[in-house]
């Protein structure tokens, strides 16, 4: 069993990573979202599901244990498989889907592709109980604090506090990533410079 991978961002595809460690590369299934926050030279910590059928063998990661846990309620519900709940989790962040599952929001599951109204409410009638508010809440609560600085690119740290800023103003983590990532600063950037140009990024 892999438990999580730590290593190098070799390069990011359309719907995986590639992650080398002690010179294997490991090529990842992720959530879009997720893969929009790396990029190659990155050094990261992805906790991996290793999925096995008869005819494939597939590794799919998370950025955090949370997430995976997530992930793994997912694939545990009747008909929905490890692609289909990627799928979720790249139409709808980690946080979207918990919050939408507690609040009975069948239209906002229902964005993910291939999930229809009917296997929205089974998702959420199979996992309303399987999850609890105030977790929720903590993860959420986790991954602003954590996500930031474990991401940014290079660690640059007027990049990392942009990042932060973008965040406390209520963007998520992966649309602030985004948005920074999208920003070539020079080198006599300071941290207000760079969140001018991502806000740019957002409108």
């Amino acid at each position: 069993m892999i438990v999580y991978i730590k290593g190098k961002t070799a390069a990011v595809g359309k719907d995986y990573a590639i992650v080398e460690n002690g010179g294997i590369g490991y090529q990842i299934f992720m959530p879009g979202s997720m893969l929009e926050c790396l990029h190659a030279g990155m050094e990261v910590k992805i906790h991996t599901y290793y999925h096995v059928r008869e005819d494939a063998v597939s590794l799919f990661g998370f950025l955090t244990e949370g997430d995976l846990n997530l992930f793994r309620l997912l694939i545990g519900v009747n008909g929905i498989g490890p692609k289909a709940a990627l799928g979720i989790l790249s139409a709808l962040t980690p946080d979207e889907v918990q919050f939408a599952v507690l609040a009975d929001d069948v239209n906002a599951l229902a964005k993910a592709p291939g999930i229809g109204k009917k296997t929205a409410q089974k998702l959420i009638l199979e996992l309303k109980d399987k999850l609890n508010l105030e977790e929720v809440f903590e993860q959420k609560l986790n991954r602003d604090a954590v996500l930031p600085e474990q991401l940014s690119p290079q660690g640059n740290p007027c990049i990392q506090e942009a990042v932060q800023a973008l965040v406390s103003l209520g963007y998520s983590n992966s649309e602030a990533l985004r948005s920074v990532r999208q920003v070539e600063p020079a080198d006599d950037f300071d941290t207000e410079q760079i969140l001018k140009a991502a806000l740019k990024n957002l409108v």
